[in-house]
């Protein structure tokens, strides 16, 4: 133990200045951010799945920081009660856009509307829904919109939005992740999986986008109140009311990390130190047994004995 002390210090003094150079760097991102930001206070936010949840506060947040906005979701009397709240509250330009982003050719209408804004500054990709159940006895149609959803849906916008930012030397694109994306769990097999793209995508962009003033963000959000686990058919009462965070919440960390040029951003210190634990190669034996009882607690649902490997 004793000959072990040195090379644990040695580790410690490495974290520390390592965590040190971090935060100075972020501090220093933020500044250059926040000084684009009050140039470009006309800069306009194009927010997917924006009728409610996190896609609503998004939009809340942002048009009360001077946004303009561009809101698109499948339900038009929802977008248009929201965007002439926020007109009415706010004083801002509000487009609302009806569509379903699983469609291609609507797909399609968005995203050349998307690339003609003159002063896009905010891609928020959140459109998405949640299904649950073991995936070889589930309907395969809701898992194929789910990846039209989350990935091909996210892909094309933030491919129809760099071009622009880029040239402008400045914007920003968020794409709603999940904390589903950092542990395959039984029961979310393609949901998880969309999620998971989200982050390795928001990876390479970022080392590609490098210099450009365009940053990228993976948001990935626990349990969130919101009508996402309504439609996923989840009861609320299942999950403990400490994991419970509000959208408000998550969209205030989200838009915090992206001034200070974060990548992955977790909200709520709780999440926050779940990933943490979940980095280390000791935990790989608990994360196996908590995906076996979430498998054996499915198993007992459908009426199915349960078997534990």
């Amino acid at each position: 133990m004793n000959r072990q002390l040195p090379i644990i210090a040695a580790l410690g003094a490495g974290l520390a200045l390592w965590s040190g150079w971090t935060l100075r760097k972020r501090r220093v991102l933020a500044r250059q951010w926040a000084q684009q930001e009050s140039r470009r206070r006309s800069g306009t936010a194009f927010i997917t799945g924006a009728s409610s949840g996190i896609g609503a506060e998004f939009a809340r947040s942002l048009a009360r920081m001077g946004y303009s906005l561009v809101l698109v979701a499948r339900r038009a009397d929802r977008l248009r009660a929201l965007a002439e709240a926020l007109e009415s509250e706010y004083g801002v330009p509000v487009e609302t856009l009806a569509a379903d982003l699983s469609d291609p050719s609507r797909l399609e209408m968005a995203a050349a509307h998307l690339a003609a804004i003159p002063d896009l500054s905010l891609l928020v990709n959140n459109a998405g829904f949640g299904t649950g159940g073991r995936f070889a006895a589930i309907p395969v149609e809701p898992e194929l919109k789910m990846i039209r959803l989350h990935v091909d849906a996210s892909v094309r916008l933030t491919h129809a939005a760099l071009p622009g930012m880029i040239a402008r030397g400045h914007g920003g694109i968020i794409n709603v992740s999940s904390f589903a994306a950092l542990m395959p769990l039984p029961g979310t097999a393609t949901y998880g999986s969309t999620k998971a793209y989200l982050n390795f995508f928001g990876k390479a962009l970022q080392v590609e986008l490098a210099g450009s003033g365009v940053r990228v963000q993976a948001l990935c959000p626990g349990f969130t109140y919101s009508e996402f686990h309504d439609v996923a058919g989840m009861s609320r009462r299942s999950v403990p009311s400490f994991l419970w965070m509000q959208s408000g919440d998550v969209v205030r960390e989200s838009l915090e990390g992206l001034h200070s040029g974060q990548l992955i951003v977790i909200p709520g210190k709780v999440y926050r130190l779940l990933a943490l634990i979940l980095r280390f190669p000791p935990v790989a034996p608990l994360a196996h047994l908590v995906q076996e009882m979430r498998l054996a607690r499915m198993k007992r649902e459908a009426g199915q004995p349960p078997r534990l490997a």
